[in-house]
């Protein structure tokens, strides 16, 4: 599915498949149509009669343009005019009617699964054990799973976006709507206390029409890591544990000499409150905060599970036997009315010492303490060590099956969650950096002009200062806002690792890193700030530097980078003592932004193959983190087919990914999604790093020298458009909604860098977002089909030799299939006609006929590609499941683009009134939920 959640139901191999028509999908369509009418019966008890009609003619008419029955004026025209008071509750309605319809089609989707697997057929392609079966084909030997699993992480890093704005009640009340749809596709009228299902789902559907969908003041980066953290209750907790568990004991079984998995592979990180790159809200309390809510949420998750075990464990001594490593535990709670129940004052023991360990490291207390005047744990591992004794007298003494349950659950969180419970990376701007450490090193008297210096006299300045213990500053020192700012920040995340250990904040990021001297500008901040000392003979650096490369001269120049940073013995020291790892981002957005999609993907694609050379070369263990968004112009798409489609070397058993906006609803809200969604990307990540799944063989280069054609193409395309023609930028203003981002209470960050025009300095969330509000998505397709055409009838060959080479890239190569696929993805969302309704927004008529016939005739020209290279004339034919929701859902997205352009014209005519500027918003946030993956 286009949305970034992997819900592929091709089974493996030439295989029976079951049949998926009209009757197959009818139950999705019997779900809607409940939901839709329950719906529509809480609109008219709670907004009356007209409202209730507005939305039903809108509907009705929405479904008559689909059909071609009207035109799509007529339905315009409807809102013309339309009273504020009466198109909220419409744009409300019409917003949840996309919300509930993504849990119809979530629960049909595992309805499928469920009927997959009755039938009898092999596993399903992106589960593990269609991977394992893959693994065991290959025959593969102990030494080489060892090697590439080595250092082993996949890691989900979740990140704030503006349009994830969706309050807890709504969170809470959509989980409860699905699991009573649940309930109900199994058959059953009531849940297992006796209520009616159909009274629940009104129940929970008014509370939602009674509950504001979007708050009235501007979202706060307090909001934003509170949002964060509120999967690991709702899935993480249950879900992680048990895949790392799961995983683990697989891949032993099939390697039991390897040694696999010590450390859990499956880890999450966060960028909520480190991220700074633009967003002056992010500040040291802010750090303080996000690292400390953090601690706290897992630590309340601890003490409930602790909790529940000094219930469920209730032995007796009288009845069973105990190891001497328990008794001696069972010691440190001495309650009389406890004594010949040893677990229970074990577990009392942990309880107490926890307790102490929270009180010395957290900011505020979880609930269920226990004071027993005890000493705290010092680390993790105690705690663990502590839980180990308990699980190993069970084990011993024949309680096996109940160590296998909540105390190995437990254990395991433990083991992944820590006292930190996910690590907080921090990113900044290399500009800053540069900023900052040229008033260091003026005010300690190195250099009074960093700024002036050539890279070779920048390095030499740096790694000087490196080799050294001293800092540049003191406490006393007279510095800018900016620089204290920063300093104080770093000195926040030295404090978040001494205090829930390193891997609070295992990273700090560089954007637009462009040079050896910008990656050596964030070291000096970390050791400024007591988080790396490279001056000895065994460097310190619990914190790896990550430069992110971000614009296409910049991903091409990244291996150059990596490679002469990696000739500096002091860098290479601090390698060395994070076990050989150096991390590198990639950027698919500003890559996106800056040369098209083609263009970004394949520079994306070369990037990563010079990398994995240079670290062959240079023998170090290459770990990529990929900055994808939920949109395909933003490196979205389904993640499987994604990892797969990187090329050769490019994962090596490590693999990190942005999560953002409604794709982490969409993958993480609830258990069964989190596990099916995190269980896919361990399997693309194990296939990646053990199995060839490029396929291209001897024939790579001249594969690859295709797409260098392309890719050059595409993007000479892209910038004819984006940045050569004239009043481009006036035009994409005027006929999008990227200005009301800005303006309106949307995310806790600016929507540019820096405080100008450019397309260059806005933030690629809100260019990706205007885009595709508008439905001209052009992120995630334009210049494509000008490259292909021209490629097809340039050269000596002629068209149809040069399209059986296409034609041939296309089912060899995952890379270039999945561009295909993506791209065919977002076009089928969108829509030249409902654009044509925001182009009439930009004024000046030769500027919009300018730039938006280009768009036009770009649009068609991909499709005609799409379709002679892959032989669908529909571009989701290889997509059914997108295809389903595009055709169930789409009608109810017409009326939210035709509100939104007309609010946003009143909006701009000077109409103050508050509610149309949250019409404006709620417009935004309903698109944003039906498309899934927006911006």
């Amino acid at each position: 599915m286009a949305d970034g959640t992997d819900t592929a139901l091709e089974p493996i191999g030439p295989v029976r498949r079951t049949q998926v028509g009209r009757e197959a999908t009818e139950p999705m369509r019997e779900d809607i149509r409940l939901l839709g009418a329950i719906l529509g019966d809480t609109v008219r008890e709670q907004s009356g009669e007209d409202v209730f009609d507005l939305v039903e003619r809108a509907r009705v008419e929405s479904f008559q343009v689909r059909r071609s029955e009207i035109d799509r004026n007529q339905l315009a025209a409807l809102f013309d005019g339309v009273d504020v008071h009466q198109a909220i509750p419409v744009i409300r309605a019409f917003t949840h009617f996309a919300l509930l319809a993504n849990v119809a089609e979530d629960i049909h989707r595992e309805r499928r699964r469920a009927v997959h697997v009755a039938a009898g057929e092999p596993p399903q392609r992106s589960s593990l054990a269609a991977t394992y079966l893959k693994l065991e084909s290959a025959e593969l030997d102990s030494a080489t799973v060892a090697d590439a699993l080595t250092g082993a992480l996949v890691s989900p890093v979740i990140t704030a976006h503006p349009t994830e704005t969706r309050r807890r009640t709504v969170f809470d009340t959509q989980h409860r709507i699905t699991e009573l749809m649940r309930l109900r596709a199994s058959g059953l009228t009531t849940t297992g206390d006796g209520r009616d299902i159909e009274r629940e789902l009104r129940r929970c559907i008014l509370t939602l029409w009674q509950t504001a969908l979007i708050r009235l003041s501007r979202l706060k980066i307090q909001d934003e890591i509170e949002t964060g953290l509120r999967y690991y209750p709702a899935a993480f907790f249950d879900v992680i544990p048990k895949v790392n568990a799961e995983v683990r004991t697989a891949l032993q079984a099939r390697w039991p000499d390897a040694n696999l998995l010590s450390e859990p592979i499956l880890r999450p990180g966060s960028w909520i409150g480190g991220d700074r790159d633009g967003n002056p809200n992010v500040t040291a309390e802010v750090v303080r905060l996000a690292t400390g809510n953090a601690a706290y949420t897992a630590f309340d998750h601890y003490f409930s599970e602790i909790t529940a075990l000094e219930q469920e464990l209730s032995m007796s001594a009288r009845l069973v036997k105990v190891t001497d490593e328990l008794t001696a535990l069972a010691e440190t709670c001495a309650e009389p009315a406890r004594a010949d129940e040893p677990y229970r004052r074990a577990l009392r023991g942990i309880h107490g010492r926890l307790t102490a360990t929270a009180r010395a490291i957290l900011d505020r207390q979880p609930e269920r303490e226990l004071d027993l005047g005890l000493d705290r744990y010092g680390a993790p591992d105690e705690l663990l060590a502590d839980l180990d004794v308990v699980d190993a007298s069970l084990r011993a003494n024949g309680s096996a099956v109940v160590a296998d349950d909540r105390l190995s659950r437990l254990r395991e969180a433990v083991h992944v969650f820590g006292f930190h419970l996910s690590g907080l990376d921090m990113r900044q701007n290399s500009d800053v950096h540069e900023e900052v450490i040229a008033e260091l090193l003026a005010w300690a008297g190195v250099h009074p002009d960093y700024a002036s210096l050539s890279e070779d006299d920048r390095v030499e300045i740096l790694v000087a200062e490196l080799g050294t213990r001293r800092p540049l500053v003191g406490e006393n020192a007279e510095l800018s806002e900016l620089a204290r700012k920063e300093l104080d920040i770093v000195a926040a995340a030295a404090r978040a690792v001494r205090v829930f250990g390193p891997q609070a904040v295992p990273n700090y990021i560089i954007s637009m890193c462009q040079s050896v001297s910008d990656m050596l500008e964030a070291a000096i901040l970390l050791k400024e700030a007591g988080l790396l000392d490279a001056s000895g003979e065994h460097p310190y650096a619990p914190v790896g530097i990550v430069p992110l490369f971000e614009t296409i001269d910049d991903l091409q120049r990244g291996a150059s980078i990596l490679e002469a940073v990696l000739d500096l013995p002091l860098y290479r020291a601090m390698v060395h003592a994070r076990g050989e790892q150096q991390e590198i981002m990639l950027g698919y957005s500003d890559s996106n932004k800056d040369g098209g999609y083609l263009a970004a993907n394949w520079a994306l694609y070369r990037a990563e193959l010079d990398l994995v050379e240079s670290a062959r070369k240079t023998g170090i263990r290459l770990r990529l983190f990929h900055g994808r968004g939920g949109t395909v112009g933003r490196g979205g798409g389904p993640s499987y087919d994604a990892i797969l489609a990187q090329p050769p070397g490019a994962v090596k058993g490590s693999l990190r990914l942005t999560e953002q906006g409604e794709i982490i609803a969409a993958k993480y809200a609830e258990p069964r999604a989190a596990h099916r969604n995190l269980e896919t990307l361990l399997a693309a990540t194990l296939e990646s790093t053990l199995l060839d799944v490029e396929g291209l063989g001897d024939t790579a280069e001249p594969a690859y020298e295709v797409l260098d054609d392309l890719a050059a193409r595409a993007q000479r395309a892209y910038a004819d458009l984006v940045h050569d023609t004239d009043g481009f930028v006036e035009y994409f203003k005027a006929s999008t909604p990227v200005s009301e981002i800005g303006a309106l209470n949307i995310g806790s960050r600016p929507t540019s860098r820096k405080p100008t025009t450019s397309i260059a300095d806005l933030r690629a969330i809100p260019w990706v977002l205007a885009w595709s509000q508008s439905r001209v998505m052009l992120p995630g397709w334009y210049g494509t089909g000008t490259a292909v055409e021209e490629w097809i009838n340039g050269g000596p060959e002629s068209p149809d030799e040069k399209l059986a080479v296409l034609r041939d890239l296309y089912e060899r190569w995952p890379f270039f299939r999945s561009v295909l696929s993506n791209m065919a993805q977002v076009m089928a969302k969108a829509d030249m006609g409902l654009a044509a309704r925001y182009s009439e927004l930009v004024e000046d008529e030769a500027l919009r006929h300018r730039v938006f016939d280009k768009i036009v005739d770009e649009y068609h020209r991909t499709v005609r590609m799409h379709e002679v290279i892959t032989g669908h004339d529909d571009l989701l034919a290889d997509n059914p499941a997108l295809a389903r929701s595009v055709f169930n859902r789409f009608p109810y997205l017409e009326p939210l683009n035709h509100l939104q352009v007309e609010l946003l014209r009143r909006y701009r005519a000077g109409d103050a009134e508050e509610l149309v500027q949250r019409g404006i918003l709620l417009t935004m946030s309903g698109l944003a939920t039906a498309l899934r993956n927006s911006g």
